[in-house]
């Protein structure tokens, strides 16, 4: 094809002709899918009976749904600098709207949280695997096209950037002979450069290619705010976290209060601020500075991380690399701040398949070396009293997002010798109007079974179950359980025979409540978004009430104490004009506006 020619419509049918209508399309997860090529395939064999498309990837990144409600009055104005230009996958939109044709189908085994929930296919179709299993799924499925966004590097290479993770294994074994597919690019220089041997993918084995249109923009993830529980569990983590060590965290809010909190501690407050803790002790004590750095071994490189690179935390080089991550995906000041870091400190950060950063095999005796007191931070869902771990499941079966990398991470932690797989969770979540306990008794489908507990965090401490029996994991897990519902969780394991009859809920743990947690933490000042965000004021002051409300939603007697409340309540002028609702013309408006001043008064920062 001549450069005229190489239009992404006519790389989708010269796709079709090389494979004779027979598709079984890799695409990488999350942020390296090139949307423009692939919406062009899509629409190609959707317009031909006598073509079948198969697409195997993970974590379809989408805008939130914007189609009604307070959603659509918040999210709507501002979805392109909330997040980004980025252009709807035409597949998804298809699954949603259960428009895909019968000739192409798609699987993932991860999905975006939440996102597909009910959605038929997209359950039907999912495949539980663990992060670095997907890679042998994807190799026995023998796909003949890899698609992939890529970066401009030199005149020799394209970078791989934001998915080495899985991409860079299949194309070794492409040059081994043991795979043979076509390569196809989508060229974009809003892509970060990362160099390196993974990440470098010369220029003449990409087959097909074309550049991304002049607006095409990166998917950007919204900063959530960093609420109290999530400080204190963030507080707690950084206190198990040795100098020289190695650390993996998540995105989210979480992840920012962990990476806030090892700031804190650099600076010498942390101490200052854990000490005054109201909760029960536990035996974890690290406070000190960062002297010999920590090393950052991640299948995500997220924004947290960066920050603590930036801030010479994270220093401890393995290889010439203080960073080796397998993937990222976060907000577009990240991907500013990684594309302007100084060549030297970017060539720092190395990108690696996760064969290499989830698991010790392959040259097991040096990561076994670099990995010393290494501790992996993850989050879930709901905790079992035992330890079980519900992170991607509903109770209901409807997978939420995916196992991903986290049970590699776990088994590492228990393979390497000082290592500590730590599970972090809220006690409680709120929902219809109903706060309900995250730890239970039981759930039918645990993601990791107790046999690998090990620390897990909640805003009212740290529970070190490793190595316990299990009535002493109980009595550790109901010292972080808040204590609306320690009782009745204590009722289910005597019932079970699970612990002493006359076992008593010890004093100290029974002033788990959010009022202890807000006495605690009110009088630090500790910031809603450690590391920014792209909401203006007028929208972090309406955050909380559009939370109030999502919580509230569906229960009618709750939601209606809202609207009786925003009847004689406040009318914040920029706000109520924010959302549209200055000016209510129906019945519907006025009682929109009502629950939004009720929801607004109720969590005005007097109230909270």
């Amino acid at each position: 094809m001549s450069d005229a020619d190489r239009s992404a419509d006519a790389i989708a049918h010269e796709i079709i002709e090389r494979t004779g209508g027979e598709i079984r399309l890799a695409l990488p997860l999350g942020l390296g899918k090139p949307v423009t090529l692939v919406n062009a395939l899509t629409r190609a064999v959707a317009d031909r009976s006598d073509a079948r498309l198969s697409i195997l990837t993970a974590l379809t990144l989408e805008r939130p749904d914007m189609s009604e409600g307070m959603a659509q009055r918040f999210l709507e104005p501002a979805a392109d600098r909330l997040f980004g230009r980025y252009p709807p996958l035409a597949y998804a939109e298809m699954l949603r709207e259960g428009t895909l044709p019968d000739n192409i189908e798609v699987s993932e085994f991860f999905m975006q949280a939440g996102r597909w929930i009910g959605v038929r296919d997209a359950q039907r179709h999912y495949i539980p695997a663990n992060y670095t299993h997907a890679y042998d799924v994807l190799a026995n499925w023998r796909p003949n096209v890899l698609m992939q966004l890529l970066a401009p590097l030199d005149n020799a290479n394209y970078s791989l950037s934001c998915n080495t993770d899985i991409s860079s294994d299949l194309l070794r074994a492409r040059r081994e002979g043991r795979q043979d597919f076509l390569i196809v690019g989508e060229i974009t220089d809003k892509l970060p450069a990362m160099d390196g041997p993974e990440a470098r993918l010369p220029r003449d084995e990409v087959q097909l290619h074309c550049d991304s249109p002049a607006d095409f923009d990166l998917f950007s993830v919204i900063k959530r705010p960093v609420g109290r529980p999530e400080h204190a569990i963030g507080l707690h983590v950084a206190r198990t976290i040795p100098d020289g060590g190695t650390l993996q965290i998540g995105i989210g809010a979480i992840g920012d209060a962990v990476a806030h909190a090892l700031i804190l501690r650099q600076s010498g407050q942390l101490s200052k601020i854990t000490e005054t803790s109201p909760f029960a002790p536990d035996a974890f004590d690290e406070h000190g500075p960062f002297d010999t750095g920590l090393y950052a071994v991640t299948e995500m490189l997220v924004d947290g991380l960066l920050q603590l690179f930036e801030r010479g935390i994270i220093k401890r080089e393995v290889d010439g690399a203080a960073i080796h991550a397998g993937f990222f995906v976060d907000c577009r000041d990240f991907y500013d701040r990684l594309r302007d870091l100084p060549p030297e400190q970017r060539a720092k950060i190395h990108m690696m398949p996760v064969s290499y950063t989830n698991q010790l095999y392959g040259d097991e005796p040096a990561k076994r070396a670099a990995r010393t007191d290494a501790r992996f931070v993850n989050s879930a869902m709901k905790a079992t009293l035992l330890g079980g771990l519900v992170s991607d499941i509903t109770t209901g079966a409807q997978e939420v997002s995916g196992i991903g990398g986290q049970f590699n991470f776990i088994e590492q932690a228990f393979a390497l010798d000082g290592g500590r797989a730590l599970i972090t969770l809220p006690s409680t979540r709120t929902k219809k109007g109903e706060t309900v306990s995250n730890i239970v008794w039981e759930q039918p489908h645990e993601s990791v079974p107790r046999a690998y507990r090990d620390i897990i965090v909640t805003e009212y401490g740290i529970a070190d179950l490793r190595g316990q029996r299990d009535e002493d994991a109980i009595a550790r897990m109901l010292a972080i359980t808040d204590s609306r519902f320690q009782d009745d969780l204590l009722d289910k394991a005597k019932s079970a025979g699970k612990v002493a009859k006359d076992f008593a809920i010890d004093p100290a743990w029974r002033d788990n409540t959010p009022d202890a947690l807000a006495r605690w933490l009110a009088p630090h000042d500790l910031p809603d978004y450690p590391f920014g965000t792209d909401f203006d004021a007028v929208e972090r002051r309406i955050l909380p009430a559009l939370g109030r409300l999502s919580e509230t939603q569906g229960n009618t007697r709750a939601m209606a104490r809202l609207v009786l409340s925003g009847m004689t309540a406040p009318k914040p002028p920029e706000e109520m004009a924010r959302m549209g609702l200055d000016t209510p013309a129906s019945l519907k408006e006025r009682l929109e506006s009502w629950a939004l001043a009720g929801a607004l008064k109720a969590t005005a920062p007097d109230n909270t």
